[in-house]
């Protein structure tokens, strides 16, 4: 019995390095934090479902600003899909689109993250539900970040598409809406953030979804965090 585990141990193995290491070659130099973000990529794919939201520090120039004023060191968000038998992430940056699942964690403060998913998910997300999700999706690849954290449609931010896409294909709300002036502005990095946004006139009634009101949605329950 043991040399039989033994030799599944082994095969297991070996068919884990045959399914990296020739991704590995693709990269000159890869080490460190993108070849362990793809092992672990790897070994959580089984627990994500598509629709799953995944938060992360961001380290971004306006990333600080928006930790100090939400509270939270989650900055940034998107949503798992796959594509190409691959886990990508739907997010808004400039301009709105899909980044590899690795890459994306990559790209987060100390390869941190968390992945979310709506507490009813296997009644909601059924295949209708989930092709209405990527369509609500689509209509908004190519478009402009948002800088200045409207609430349009004509350019979008990564809070703001999540909540979008879901409200529009399950009619579920993920966080509670707020408005700018419900954050801390005080600390002084906000305020220079701000200033360099708005200048004078802060829209201080524009109607905000923040990463941590998402995060912390009661709608929404941990499936991975890293």
């Amino acid at each position: 019995m043991r040399r039989v585990f033994g030799v599944l141990l082994f095969l297991g193995l070996v068919a884990l390095f045959l399914v990296v290491f020739p991704r590995w070659k693709q990269r000159p130099g890869y080490f460190g934090r993108e070849r362990r973000a793809e092992l672990t990529t790897l070994f959580i794919s089984l627990k994500l479902n598509e629709g799953d939201l995944i938060f992360h520090t961001s380290q971004s120039a306006q990333s600080r600003a928006i930790q100090l004023a939400t509270h939270s060191p989650y900055s940034h968000c998107g949503m798992l899909f796959r594509q190409g038998g691959e886990w990508q992430v739907l997010e808004a940056v400039q301009p709105v689109g899909v980044t590899p699942m690795e890459k994306w964690i990559t790209r987060g403060k100390g390869g941190h993250f968390v992945v979310k998913r709506l507490r009813d998910a296997e009644q909601v997300l059924t295949p209708a539900a989930l092709r209405r999700l990527k369509r609500a999706g689509q209509q908004y690849r190519g478009k402009n970040y948002d800088l200045y954290f409207g609430w349009s449609d004509e350019r979008i931010y990564c809070s703001e598409l999540l909540w979008k896409m879901y409200q529009q294909a399950t009619g579920r709300e993920i966080g509670k809406l707020q408005h700018l002036r419900d954050f801390d502005l005080s600390h002084p990095a906000v305020q220079a953030k701000m200033r360099e946004r708005y200048g004078r006139r802060l829209p201080l009634d524009e109607r905000v979804i923040s990463p941590v009101q998402m995060l912390e949605s009661p709608e929404l329950v941990t499936v991975v965090e890293r």
